[in-house]
């Protein structure tokens, strides 16, 4: 990866992870804080709470991501920062339940993840996306770890209103990020890739990627509903209180990031990406299984918990990377605010009908639904066609910076040649950027029409 590349990388993958530390602190604590809100009696509500921001983000996603293809990604963070940390601030002064779930719609009102995600993709080669979102997913995962330590404690500390509160400020530090760390986006305005009209339906009618979206809105839905009884299991069947919970998730998370890597790397380098995909949906599949008939015991628990981690970040990192290989490059964020809306909308579900189901079922209903799911998914994941690897390359205009060049003329007569994946013309700069498959590109017919290599 070019030093610009790993820039980006580090930058938006600190950004993502100071917003999801607000929202992961949570979770191992507000189910048990709820009893003690008015209203937080219900269970129902309480996985309302904790899935309500999936709603207004399943809302808003597609309009950000919309939004960030027109007007630019770093305008469209900044807002979406802001009104995470008003919703913070509801959601801090909340005295029962009913204003907890106001603040979170409001926080899933700051709908950013579909302009990181494209920030990310718009500033990395696709051979290298991959590695990209597995940094920015085990950040990710970093700060679910951190937030599993730091909660409890800072529970007994600040309360949960203090946690809202904390939440708020991280999202402010995250807007600072964006202005200061992030790199700037591309000066020159490429205008042979201009927003088209239709590119919602085209990518809504995408196979391949309405597969990729309802995976990610069952590992989400299964995520948001298991952890509306875990916390409870580990009290009931673990003997541990909530205090102690770091005890079982610190070590489980930074394990699975240990064990994560080497199918990652398979997936990558070996060219396996279908079978490393599908493998880790099917042990998410044995996980609720497991969870079902094992969970008796603390051992059984934190072993499930660790498996359930593995495949989560391996299957958060593949899916956007999948994302932005299939969806056309000027529909990217586009395609990625359908992708999040999916996202959020699992978040909303799982947490709400995970915490109905506890309540009218108990726990076995929660992971035979989470069963149902991934199963299903399994089998609409197992037709799907992963894109051949490509490569990305700069050529010089040969008519040079300036001179007048059409990039739109240009870029059409280059998205006809074999194997042309995609085509950047910045006449501005004297360069064309081609993306392309290397086992059938005519290279000659490339540089006979723009030039020489860079």
């Amino acid at each position: 990866m070019s030093p610009l590349e790993l820039r980006a990388t580090f930058s938006l993958a600190s950004l993502f992870a100071l917003r999801m530390l607000g929202l992961f602190l949570i979770l191992p604590v507000f189910a048990v804080h709820a009893q003690h809100l008015k209203g937080g009696d219900s269970l129902t509500l309480v996985g309302i709470a904790l899935g309500a921001y999936g709603l207004t983000q399943g809302v808003l996603q597609i309009p950000f991501g919309m939004a960030s293809d027109r007007y630019g990604r770093k305008r469209v963070i900044i807002a979406g920062l802001l009104l995470f940390a008003l919703g913070s601030l509801i959601a801090a002064l909340a005295n029962d339940i009913a204003w907890v779930i106001v603040g979170r719609c409001v926080q899933g009102a700051g709908a950013i993840s579909a302009a990181v995600v494209a920030f990310a993709a718009d500033l990395t080669r696709e051979e290298h996306r991959t590695k990209s979102m597995a940094v920015i997913g085990s950040s990710i995962g970093l700060t679910f770890a951190l937030s599993l330590v730091a909660a409890p404690a800072l529970y007994q500390w600040i309360g949960m209103g203090g946690i809202f509160g904390l939440t708020g400020l991280l999202s402010l530090g995250a807007i600072w990020v964006t202005v200061k760390l992030v790199p700037a986006e591309p000066v020159v305005h490429d205008t042979s890739r201009e927003v088209r009209r239709g590119a919602l339906a085209g990518v809504l009618a995408n196979r391949e990627l309405l597969r990729l979206n309802f995976g990610i809105f069952s590992l989400h839905a299964v995520q948001m509903a298991i952890f509306v009884v875990v916390p409870l299991a580990l009290i009931r069947h673990g003997g541990l209180e909530v205090s102690s919970h770091w005890k079982v998730y610190l070590p489980v998370v930074l394990g699975s990031f240990v064990l994560m890597v080497p199918p990652i790397m398979a997936a990558e380098r070996g060219g396996r990406i279908k079978t490393i995909f599908l493998g880790m949906v099917g042990l998410m599949v044995a996980v609720q299984a497991g969870f079902l008939f094992c969970r008796d015991s603390l051992t059984g628990l934190v072993l499930l918990l660790l498996a359930f981690f593995v495949a989560f970040n391996v299957l958060e990192a593949s899916l956007p990377s999948l994302v932005t290989r299939v969806a056309p490059p000027e529909a990217r964020g586009t395609a990625l605010g359908v992708y999040n809306t999916t996202q959020a909308l699992g978040l909303f579900a799982g947490g709400g009908f995970g915490g109905w189901l506890a309540q009218h079922y108990g726990e076995d209903a929660v992971f035979v639904f989470g069963f149902a799911l991934i199963a299903l998914w399994f089998m609409v994941a197992f037709g799907m066609r992963v894109p051949p690897k490509v490569r990305t390359q700069e050529f010089a205009l040969a008519a040079g910076p300036g001179d007048g060049v059409d990039p739109l003329a240009l870029r059409e007569r280059l998205m006809r040649l074999k194997g042309v994946r995609d085509a950047v013309v910045l006449p501005d700069k004297g360069v064309a950027r081609l993306t392309f498959y290397p086992d059938r590109w005519d290279e000659q017919a490339a540089i006979k029409l723009i030039g020489g290599e860079v």
